[in-house]
């Protein structure tokens, strides 16, 4: 017998209004998977709770997973509550993962953010919240570890309101301090009840009205709660102000509007490992978080709109709106790839009509074509584990097979009817190494795996060094290409041998400058090729750092009255991306420059579009090289947190690596440094800090920039 309750595969689907699409996201280590295990358990999904520390997690289903105590790969499940379905997807927290996060806040509804009891917001919490508010997501909050030492909820929220900007509104609140009095335990500050979880396992939950001496330390959070309330409903504003207790349910209603707006931000306590606080969690999942259609309706692009999948171009000729439900052509959205026993598979959210075995789609790939695929199989996905199903319904998350071509950010749409939904950004890998094929592998094997893993993940590249004919793996981080090598030997039996770790470099100029080129390629001896002339000129300056490239082409009627034709234009631009592409310093992409191209010289059929794209190359090359080139490194934004007595043997070894210390602030025994160090410098910085610390202090890094780097000052 199985034991996970078989997806429904026929009959009536479930509405749409019992549906909630969530997200958990977090912090490295906050307790997201943990979470999640729990809410599984409590459901009746899972019959057994699954343990991160033994390797057990249901939702860590990858061998890597297990073996390294993380997630690595998004992972979706669905489980039922109060007569509602929920479709979780579990996040990574590691910061080499954020593509998983990216891809998946891309098609959620709701998120739930895990908090650390000790350390509240933390470095990649702040990127959730970035990616939460790139999609308008409304949140919950779960501050977990609440029964460790240290552990303050006032605290955290505190934390939230000065690091994110926001303000936290609590609804359940721990009533064990630190010293573990009154474990088990947590109150709900709108029903005024004491909520003990017993049992085992925490599934006892005993609810009795909270003791008078306990409510007074809470009243204040309950009289915050409800201004909050009175504030999205104007209805309940009178009462409030007349210190009367409205109706719980009014006020239920009156935080899901907050919440949905975007506007409150409600905040539970537990220790999911404890088995405390995690039933109120899912509570709030069903009662303020949205339905599908409870979400704006998506914006897509029509094909003969503007670039790629962007909707800043966008204008209200060219796009139109994707109604969540089963009326109009399909519009479904691929946000993952995934091998599955050895086969291709995509992850979809499906946002318009439905989508059967055998359905014919298409879609417009990245460089403008437009592709024919039948969808061979659709499945429903509990973490490792898949379910064919014979329908994928509105608002539904699945997973595809038969899909070759269809790939990250790509939108499925009737064959009929194409349009674009907004595609997944994806960051450029920051760490590379090169690699060959190990003994007894062969290197058509090596390029068969690579293109496989590649196509997975977008933040991996593979490309080759020209200098030494190398081939080189490109990624976000040590851990993240570590975790690559492990899955290349595991699951394609491809063995392979690496260099050290390299970081990727980008170059830009430091000084303006003009250029003017002439560029000739005399005939071939044979007559085959003809003569080729073109001359260009162009002022190249320095742009802000993170500004990106900016070319403009001034010259579009020349001085005699000729007029550039839209070939010869887009060959003078093809010619500027292509030297832009490889820097006079390391042949490494150029970064934040200003090209202005303010002159043309044209020689009758000698000037042909190639004619003219050499001339360009040849002359940004040349000013580039005039321009004062330096090199740009990866630059992350660091955080240490170390023992009080280790601080100042920290800080002397970050200003050895150069680093440009922000902040440093200590509680609670604890210290946190705050800087930023280039990438280079922080290579093997793992192992130096557990020497350091006696294997007591962590860190944790995120992409800042590409800059020059930083000669280190203190805060």
């Amino acid at each position: 017998m199985s034991r996970h309750p078989k997806p429904k595969t026929g009959g009536s689907p479930t509405k749409l209004s019992a549906v909630r699409n969530i997200g958990v996201a977090a912090h490295v280590d906050a307790g997201k998977t943990t979470l999640t295990e729990r809410m599984l358990f409590y459901t009746g999904a899972s019959h057994k709770i699954g343990e991160v520390h033994d390797g057990a997690a249901h939702m860590d289903w990858m061998v890597e997973e297990q073996q390294h105590g993380i997630t690595i790969t998004a992972a979706v499940t669905k489980a039922p509550w109060r007569e509602h379905e929920l479709q979780v997807v579990d996040t990574p927290g590691h910061v080499d993962f954020t593509i998983e996060v990216e891809r998946s806040m891309r098609v959620l509804d709701g998120v739930i953010i895990v908090l650390d009891g000790v350390r509240g917001v933390e470095p990649q919490t702040e990127t959730v919240w970035r990616q939460r508010c790139h999609f308008g997501l409304p949140v919950l909050f779960f501050v977990n570890k609440m029964d460790r030492p240290g552990a303050d909820f006032e605290r955290c929220l505190d934390s939230i309101r000065n690091k994110l900007g926001v303000t936290p509104v609590a609804l359940t609140a721990p009533v064990f301090d630190a010293q573990g009095a009154e474990e088990h335990a947590v109150v709900h500050l709108l029903h005024r009840t004491l909520i003990r979880f017993g049992g085992e396992q925490g599934e006892a939950v005993t609810t009795e009205p909270c003791p008078a001496p306990l409510w007074e330390r809470y009243a204040p959070l309950h009289e915050t709660l409800l201004l909050a309330a009175a504030d999205a409903d104007e209805a309940l504003a009178d009462q409030v102000l007349a210190g009367e207790e409205p109706d719980p349910a009014a006020v239920t209603a009156a935080l899901r509007k907050g919440t949905l707006a975007g506007a409150i931000f409600p905040c539970l306590a537990g220790s999911a490992l404890r088995n405390i606080g995690v039933q109120p969690v899912l509570d709030a999942v069903v009662d303020l978080l949205p339905a599908p259609l409870d979400r704006p309706p998506a914006l897509a692009r029509l094909p003969d709109g503007g670039p790629d999948g962007n909707m800043a171009g966008g204008t209200q000729s060219n796009t139109e709106e994707v109604v969540l439900g089963d009326t109009g052509p399909l519009a479904a959205l691929v946000f993952k790839v995934q091998l599955w026993d050895g086969r291709r598979h995509c992850f979809a959210r499906v946002y318009r009509n439905r989508l059967k075995p055998g359905d014919p789609v298409s879609f417009v790939a990245i460089d403008g074509r437009t592709v024919t695929e039948h969808v061979a199989r659709i499945f429903d996905t509990d973490a490792g584990r898949k379910q064919r199903l014979d329908v994928a319904e509105p608002g539904q998350i699945v997973l595809l097979a038969g899909l070759r071509h269809a790939g990250t950010g790509d939108t499925l749409c009737d064959p009929g009817h194409l349009l674009l939904l907004e595609r997944i950004e994806a960051r450029q890998p920051v760490l590379s190494l090169a690699i060959e094929p190990g003994a007894g592998t062969d290197e058509e094997r090596l390029l068969e795996a690579l293109d496989k893993v590649t196509q997975e993940d977008p933040t991996l590249a593979v490309a080759e060094d020209l200098d030494t004919g190398q081939r080189l793996l490109r990624g976000m981080g040590e851990l993240h290409l570590q975790i690559v090598l492990e899955r290349l030997e595991r699951e394609f039996g491809v063995a392979v041998r690496s260099g050290r770790p390299a970081v990727a470099l980008r170059e830009s100029v430091t000084a303006a400058t003009t250029v003017e080129f002439l560029y000739t390629r005399p005939p071939s001896p044979d007559g085959k090729q003809p003569e080729l002339t073109a001359g260009a000129g162009l002022q190249v300056r320095p742009a802000a750092r993170g500004a990106g490239n900016s070319l403009t082409l001034t010259p579009k009627v020349l001085p005699d009255g000729t007029e550039l034709t839209a070939e010869q234009q887009e060959a003078l631009r093809r010619g500027l991306i292509q030297a832009l592409a490889a820097g006079p310093l390391h042949g490494t992409p150029v970064e934040d420059v200003e090209v202005r191209l303010t002159q043309v010289e044209l020689f009758g059929q000698q000037s042909t579009p190639d004619a003219l794209a050499a001339a360009a190359a040849r002359a940004l090359g040349k000013a580039l090289a005039a321009a004062g080139p330096c090199t740009l490194q990866p630059v992350m934004r660091v955080e240490v947190v170390v023992p009080d007595e280790n601080l100042g043997a920290v800080l002397g070894d970050l200003q050895q690596r150069q680093a440009a210390i922000q902040a440093t602030d200590t509680s609670d025994g604890n210290a946190v440094v705050a800087c930023e160090v280039a990438l280079a410098r922080l290579l093997g910085y793992a192992t130096e800090l557990r020497s350091l610390t006696q294997g007591r202090g962590q860190f944790s890094m995120q992409f800042a920039r590409f800059d020059r780097e930083a000669t280190g000052s203190s805060a």
